[in-house]
Order: C-alpha cells, then structure tokens, then sequence
C-alpha cells in the first residue's frame, strides 16, 4: 500500500507522506524550457507526451509520494464548448457563454475533447517512476467552476456585480457542471488516477446558500468518488468551517489552506488532514522552513496527516528550498 493510501485508509500516524500542490510547475527550469516553446497553456495541457513528462519532473527531482497530472480545472468547461485561454501576467479568460451550446454537448462530446487527459493517465499508471506512489487525477469544485464560467476572469478583484442575476442561468450550469464533473472523474479513475482532489479554490467567496453553492454540490461528487472505489480529497479554500464541511460532505481527507491555525483544526476534525504551510515560507530561509515544517509534523504526529501547502507552490520558489522540505519531512521522527 502507498505512503498516503496508509495514511488515507488505514488512518496511520507512522508515515509522513508529502506532496505539493502545483508541484509540476514554474519554480522548475525543466518546465520552463518546454513552456517557452508551448505557449498555449490549453495545447500544452491536451498533449498527452509533454504533459507526461512535466507531470513526472518533480517525481524525479524530488520523489514526492505522488504524481498530480499536469492539467487544470478548466478543462470542464474547455470540454463544454467555452472558450479558455491564459493570458500572460493576467490568468484564465474564458468566452461568451451560451447556454444553449453548452446543452447541446453529449457526454460523448466530452470525453472525446478531454480524451487527451485519459491518455496522459493510462501511460502513466505503469510508470517505474511511479511505483508505490499515488496517481492524483483532479477536478475543480462546481462553485469555483461557475464562478469563472460566468465571470469570465479570475475573482480575486471580487465577483462581478450582476453574477447572480440569472438565477435560471445560475442553476442550469450546475446541474450541468454536476454531470460533466463525475464524467470526467470517472474517465480519470478508469484511466488510472488512484485518488481524486476536488479543488473549490473561491470557496471562501460563498458569504450564503452555502448548501446550494458548497455542500451539496460538493457532497455529489464525493459520493460518486466513493462508489468508484477510489479515496477523494477535498479542497475548499478559504472557508471559515472546516470541521462543518467534513462532516457534511465526508471528504476521505480534508486540505487546509494557510489562514487555518492547525492547533484548533486537529479538535474538530477526525479525518486525514492535508497541507497547512503556507508556500511563502519556502521563500524564506533554511532554518524558517525547518522550524515551520516541523510545526505541522509534531502538531500532527498522532493525527493521519499528508504534508502539504496551503495553495499551490509559488513560481519565485528556489528548488533548493523544496529539496530541504522534502528532507525535513522525511528526516521527522
């Protein structure tokens, strides 16, 4: 059994898995070279070769206790027929979006669009790189999925100021975005993702109908998870209760962002626990990350804990910097 399926099922404390958000990314030179001749994010993403070895760079550099695919979230609404690009120093754009376009496309239409994916997948799952290693196959959360689907752009300005008013508009989409979701998390699975994250990264934008917009979104793609076998990671980033949510939607283990003091989360919450750190330490130095790390693993030593960030590693990060953390983590006793 893989270090973090020890920790995920049989609940152990002995082992101290890690992995990293977005640990296939900007802050590696290797990743670099291919950006620079793969401009286009969406392409680089749907070539299946490439995507490979980007996904594996940071097994072989750092040997981290899973692989994540190098994919993205907006592949969902990629694959319904809107338009996504990455622009340069200002993120996701996406396209008009026309609902009856979006309606019009079979379950069919989008797996063959985000095939791709899956074959990314199924030529990783007998990788030598990845023996007794987990496979993260991901998907974003319907709220966080929506909120760029209408918004076009990121919402870290705040949410536009007639978002919610198509209401009609509003409940169609996910109910939409609840089918296209389990379609491609069951394509992932049967490809060979051997655990599922559900990333919600706006949660912490929902200031109402939190059942509508987070729980019960969220609670049908676990469930759909788990009839397939497989243990999912939830990810709700940014919401005041994180012992609400795992008891409402029984995630297999929890991520906490960086704003959750983990002395007070360890009280309330009784499933496996991931991430914490915030990734701006690894921007510090040596004896800071040491003392830091370190922080999670004794706050968690009797606690089934994956170490982890609390958001994806920064582009600026220094890999000497993860070398160490990876050291830190597996030198704790």
């Amino acid at each position: 059994m893989t270090p973090i399926k020890e920790c995920l099922i049989n609940k152990s404390t002995k082992v101290n898995p890690v992995w990293l958000m977005r640990q296939a990314g900007r802050y590696l030179q290797e990743f670099r070279e291919i950006r620079k001749s793969n401009p286009d994010f969406i392409k680089l993403c749907l070539n299946h070769t490439l995507a490979k070895e980007i996904t594996l760079q940071p097994i072989k550099r750092f040997g981290f206790d899973a692989a994540i695919i190098f994919s993205d979230i907006l592949m969902i609404p990629y694959g319904m027929g809107q338009t996504v690009e990455f622009k340069r120093n200002f993120g996701p754009s996406l396209g008009a979006l026309e609902l009856h376009k979006l309606e019009s496309v079979s379950n069919k239409d989008l797996t063959e669009k985000l095939s791709p994916v899956y074959k990314l997948l199924s030529n990783l799952k007998n990788s030598n790189d990845l023996k007794n290693k987990d496979l993260i196959g991901f998907v974003g959360a319907p709220w966080t999925l929506l909120v760029y689907m209408v918004n076009k752009v990121s919402p870290k300005n705040g949410l536009s100021q007639d978002f919610f008013k198509d209401k009609i508009l509003i409940n169609e989409i996910l109910n939409l975005l609840d089918r296209f979701i389990k379609i491609h998390i069951e394509n992932q699975i049967k490809a060979g993702a051997t655990i599922i994250q559900i990333f919600d990264s706006w949660a912490g934008l929902i200031q109402e109908d939190f059942d509508r917009f987070l729980y019960k979104p969220t609670l049908s793609l676990v469930n759909h998870v788990k009839k397939m076998g497989v243990p999912v990671i939830c990810f709700p980033r940014g919401i005041s209760d994180y012992s609400k949510f795992s008891k409402i939607v029984k995630p297999s283990m929890i991520n906490i962002d960086y704003n959750v003091n983990p002395k007070t989360i360890i009280e309330s919450i009784d499933i496996p626990i991931q991430g914490g750190l915030d990734p701006k330490v690894l921007l510090s130095d040596e004896d800071n990350l040491k003392k830091e790390t370190n922080k999670y693993l004794e706050i968690f030593k009797h606690h089934p804990y994956v170490f982890n960030l609390g958001h994806g590693i920064l582009p600026e990060t220094k890999v000497e910097m993860v070398y160490k953390l990876v050291e830190t983590v597996r030198d704790y006793k």
